[in-house]
């Protein structure tokens, strides 16, 4: 049997990999998955149940219900200073979606599309999917894993269709600044490159940061998608519920692709996201005050462990941890926390071959698990010096 060639070039996530194997573990420590361990709010959770008795179980617009579209314009033109009318706007089923939806719309067999790496275990992959060729950008400790503008503009070249942009960060918690986003702005305006603007930690921030979008700058509307959703600001992962905002045009497109494939996103999750965003601000600030505490403490934890170090945690709920003085690869050193202290981490290569050297640790769990499962590392760690 012959499949899509395409799948050939697929490897599959790093992230479940290790979370598999945990499945066996009685007593693991899960720093794996980057999920909130919050139930989603009790506010969203019963307007949900109010959309199931009210009948509203049935297929929505494809674009989404327009009570939804609305809602979006307005946040987007509150926290984003973005101004979109809906027919900008196309409600999916997930961040993940989103993405598979804007390169598709773009790519075409042989265009490069721009990646940061470390990044997102499924921008390599969605960009092999269609036959684009992903362009590794790499993002260095010594720099914070902020964007050196001078190296990605060397890798921008005739082929190049697009870069991805990530802040709040996944997997290396970095917060892009106003002037590092107006410089890769300003490349892409030069260059006639489509930015795709994943910006789903939009509000997990920390130290007073601020969160910047591309498409708000001048002239950058026509060149940026915009994705974004509610998985992680508001605990809903589960709910696979996200958007795109882009120009009319790019959105006509779009929207062949989800009426042939994902049809619609789910109506009685599209009711809660009107809620989440009309009304659950305060659960938000409630879960950023207790990431901030756990971001304090595992910061402060790592760092103390010899042999293993943590750059400033900016944003997202992610510490990049450099485990290069202990020898062992990424691979080797999660594999070691696993099996010997049942402690589940992410390799740094799940998220692209500048991740050697590096684990990820997720601290969206409860402080008591954050405190056991660095005691687990410190031990392990000392054990390996």
């Amino acid at each position: 049997m012959v499949l899509n060639h395409y799948l050939d070039t697929i490897k599959p996530s790093g992230i479940r990999k290790l979370f598999d194997l945990a499945q066996s573990a009685k007593d693991a420590v899960n720093f794996g998955i980057g999920e909130p361990d919050f139930d989603t709010p009790k506010i969203i959770r019963e307007a949900a149940q109010k959309a199931m008795e009210n009948g509203i179980t049935h297929y929505t617009p494809n674009a989404g219900f327009k009570e939804l579209r609305e809602a979006i314009s307005e946040k987007l033109l509150k926290d984003n200073n973005i101004t979109a009318d809906i027919d900008e706007i196309i409600v999916t089923a997930g961040g993940t979606a989103s993405l598979l939806i804007s390169l598709y719309t773009l790519i075409n067999p042989g265009d490069e599309v721009i990646i940061p790496d470390p990044g997102f275990v499924a921008y390599e992959n969605q960009v092999k999917l269609f036959g684009g060729i992903p362009v590794a950008f790499k993002l260095s400790e010594e720099d914070n894993f902020h964007p050196d503008i001078e190296l990605l503009k060397s890798l921008i070249t005739p082929k190049t269709k697009a870069i991805i942009v990530n802040t709040p960060s996944n997997p290396t918690a970095a917060v892009y600044t106003k002037e590092e986003l107006e410089a890769i702005a300003e490349l892409a305006l030069k260059n006639d490159i489509y930015l795709i603007c994943d910006e789903l930690y939009e509000y997990i921030l920390y130290d007073g940061r601020k969160h910047h979008s591309i498409a708000s700058f001048p002239e950058m509307k026509k060149l940026t998608i915009t994705i974004n959703g509610f998985s992680k600001s508001y605990a809903m992962t589960g709910w696979r519920l996200g958007y795109i905002v882009a120009e009319k045009e790019l959105i006509k497109a779009m929207l062949k692709f989800q009426q042939n494939s994902i049809v619609c996103a789910n109506s009685i999750t599209q009711m809660a996201g009107i809620t989440a965003l009309k009304e659950a601000a305060k659960d938000v600030e409630i879960m950023l005050k207790e990431y901030t505490r756990r971001k304090k403490f595992i910061f402060k934890a790592i760092n103390s462990i010899g042999g293993i170090s943590c750059k400033q945690i900016e944003g997202a709920f992610y510490a990049f941890v450099n485990i290069k003085d202990t020898q062992m690869s990424s691979d080797e050193l999660s594999m070691y926390l696993l099996k010997e202290y049942e402690v589940v981490t992410v390799p740094g290569t799940a998220f692209g071959k500048y991740g050697e050297g590096y684990i990820r640790l997720s601290f969206a769990t409860s402080m008591e698990k954050i405190e056991e499962g660095t005691r687990r590392m410190k031990e392990a760690i000392e054990k390996l010096r």
